[in-house]
């Protein structure tokens, strides 16, 4: 009997707790939370969500129809330091010309213990600011008060948004765990969303239907005769389904970040919800997204997209200059690219409708990307070129899985010549035929022919972009080196190069060179084809550096990569659910010759290692030669495709842990004796 009173006691009081923790109400925080000094379920945690609430309703008003209103409500345990970033909020709010989304109600506070006692602090107005991103985005900020390790701050705002067509993506999974959140969706019977998941969370929601109603009042106005009217007001209610999702989690994994991501955001656990279609009362149903062609049509017969194409008074004298100075359709598609590419201004703006539109673009010499891309497209249809626009998404934008005008927010140009496909972007002042910008190769295009059908693109580059060093090297007795560099990065990564340098002042670029080579002293520095788009850039240099060997008693360890030899796998998860996107096939070859220092010999080489993955996705070679003064090293590292599967995450994992150990191993010279013997050995060569 006492043994199941016990039992009745603990069920009891664990309801109790229960019920409490489940209490979660603006303004309440306990002790408890306050004392918590780290997530039992993730102790690496700089903070943690401890309640989310996110809710979502359609509203009506008579005189401006239907808008969305978003209820935000988050508590946060903030443990250390690092997790003082969370204590700064951003809000994304959209707008098109004079419809603004707009944030009200915003409260918070922090909550800290002191002396016992639960200590609250407001956040003043002072706090909250907003920034103007771009014509089509602002950004609300606010910062909480009195922030310190060991705090909860709390913040609750509602988003009211005339955009009731469009319902921005809910996030259920952030970088540091949620321990409890509450997200509901409620639309009304008019509007047909598809919600599209994404992640890798088990994610059970559930799916309700209430009531909701729209209350009118009819003016009407009522001639009396001999002059008199007199107005007279009704109401009318209309009573609609309400169709409601709820999605409640607890314990919600912090997204870890890996290596080798396009964008950890694509793989965020998350809500889209696309609009499908409309059907109001005594009205036709209008489709927004039902087939990829339906889809594309809807793009395409744009005034802001397919019109653009048919303009070309703005540019004709410019493109008859163009075709008298080329004899070939490479040519003048060439001539065509670069005319625009250097004439024209990327204003940092994505989409694939226009923003000023091609004339108004092309006389300002200034646009988004749309603008740039096709007036590009116009200029090469123009000229007798077998031309078309590729829709893309970019890479921090995601992978539209199934058919959406959402999943797209980039266009670039294609052009068809003796059977190849050429894919061209004139946004960047770095790129060529054939080489887009990193932000475009996102997994497959599509290209949209003048009949209108459709064509699937592979974006992603074929050829492997390389890097290749020559280093030579004279080793010293006392473990420093002296030597020559020739450094050449070729396609993407000289892309990559010119984007980041190309403005830099050289000895900026040289110093930081310097320090990303452990302070590494360079001198007589040459530099080719900085802006030769399509040629390699090539990097030459004399060098300096000191504690490269270990010299112990009779003995010079080194690795014969020195500087450059990779220390660390990038690769540490047991396991691995994202693919691995290295953005472009890529090789890095490495020529070392290593004099040795006089009165030493060669007593130790690695052994050489050549390796290869299943299906030839990369490979490793390494080579190390005794050439009696002087140690030759030939590498050779290969990855053969942009993006890898996670199936193959293990396999890469060796790779580059193979990769690791090798360029991490020694060459060991020992001195030689007066009589012709190494110290060590006593033997002779």
């Amino acid at each position: 009997m006492i043994q199941l009173r016990a039992a009745v006691l603990l069920v009891l009081l664990a309801i109790s707790f229960s019920g409490k923790a489940q209490d979660f109400k603006f303004g309440k925080v306990s002790k408890e939370e306050l004392q918590e000094t780290y997530n039992p379920s993730d102790s690496s945690a700089a903070a943690t969500v401890l309640y989310r609430n996110k809710s979502i309703r359609f509203n009506y008003n008579q005189s401006m129809g239907f808008s969305v209103s978003t209820y935000v409500f988050e508590r946060i345990k903030i443990y250390d330091k690092e997790g003082f970033d969370y204590a700064t909020v951003s809000q994304s709010l959209y707008k098109n010309n004079n419809d603004v989304e707009s944030i009200s109600g915003l409260k918070a506070y922090t909550y800290i213990l002191e002396n016992g006692k639960v200590e609250k602090n407001k956040m003043e107005k002072s706090a909250v600011f907003t920034l103007e991103l771009n014509k089509y985005r602002n950004q609300q900020k606010f910062t909480l008060p009195k922030i310190k390790e060991g705090c909860v701050i709390e913040y609750e705002y509602k988003i009211t948004s005339p955009f009731y067509y469009s319902i921005d993506e809910i996030a259920l999974q952030y970088d540091i765990p949620i321990k409890k959140q509450e997200i509901s969706i409620a639309t009304p019977e008019y509007f047909s969303f598809k919600a599209n998941m994404k992640g890798y969370l088990n994610v059970n929601p559930k799916y309700g239907v209430k009531s909701g109603k729209i209350d009118f009042t009819n003016k009407s106005r009522n001639n009396g005769g001999w002059g008199v009217t007199s107005t007279t007001y009704s109401n009318q209610s209309i009573e609609y389904k309400v169709n409601t999702s709820e999605y409640n989690m607890t314990d919600v994994p912090a997204l870890k970040e890996e290596p080798f991501v396009n964008d950890m955001n694509n793989y965020r656990s998350s809500i889209n919800y696309e609009l499908q279609y409309t059907r109001f009362p005594q009205q036709l149903q209008e489709n927004y997204a039902t087939t990829w062609e339906s889809v594309i049509k809807k793009i395409y017969e744009s005034e802001s997209f397919g019109a653009q194409l048919k303009s070309s008074k703005y540019f004709k004298d410019d493109l008859e200059t163009l075709q008298i100075a080329t004899s070939s359709p490479i040519e003048l598609m060439g001539a065509i690219f670069s005319h625009v590419q250097g004439r024209m201004n990327w204003n940092n703006i994505y989409g694939y409708y226009v923003d000023k539109g091609v004339k108004t673009a092309y006389k300002e010499q200034t646009g988004n990307i749309a603008d740039i891309n096709l007036m590009l497209t116009a200029m090469l249809q123009e000229a007798g070129l077998c031309a078309s626009p590729v829709l893309v998404s970019t890479r921090s934008h995601g992978v539209p899985l199934s058919p959406t005008r959402e999943g797209f927010n980039y266009v670039i140009a294609s052009v068809e010549i003796d059977g190849n496909l050429i894919l061209l972007d004139a946004t960047n002042k770095y790129t060529r035929p054939n080489l887009l910008p990193t932000r475009a190769l996102n997994w497959f295009g599509k290209k949209i022919q003048k009949d209108g059908s459709i064509v699937s693109v592979n974006l992603f580059p074929k050829n492997l972009s390389e890097e290749r060093v020559q280093l030579s090297v004279d080793l010293k007795e006392n473990g420093s080196i002296t030597g020559k560099v020739r450094h050449a990065n070729v396609d993407y990564n000289a892309y990559l190069f010119r984007n980041k340098y190309t403005n830099s002042v050289e000895d900026d670029y040289l110093e930081k060179l310097e320090n990303k080579n452990n302070g590494m002293e360079i001198s007589d520095y040459t530099i080719k084809n900085k802006g030769s788009i399509g040629k390699p850039v090539l990097e030459s240099y004399s060098f300096s550096l000191d504690n490269q060997a270990d010299v112990v008693g009779d003995k010079i360890y080194f690795s014969p990569l020195f500087h450059l030899a990779m220390k660390e796998n990038p690769f540490k998860l047991e396991e691995r659910e994202y693919p691995i996107d290295f953005s472009f096939p890529w090789r890095e070859k490495y020529t070392v010759n290593i004099t040795i220092p006089e009165g030493y010999e060669i007593t130790s080489l690695p052994a050489s290692a050549n390796m290869t993955m299943v299906d030839k996705i990369g490979g490793f070679q390494y080579q190390v030669l005794d050439n009696g003064t002087a140690v030759q090293l030939r590498v050779d590292v290969k990855i053969n495709q942009a993006v890898i599967s996670a199936n193959y995450y293990n396999g890469l994992k060796e790779l580059f842990k193979n990769i690791v150990e090798k360029q991490t191993e020694k060459v060991v010279l020992s001195k030689i004796t007066s009589n012709g013997t190494t110290e060590s050995s006593g033997k002779g060569r």
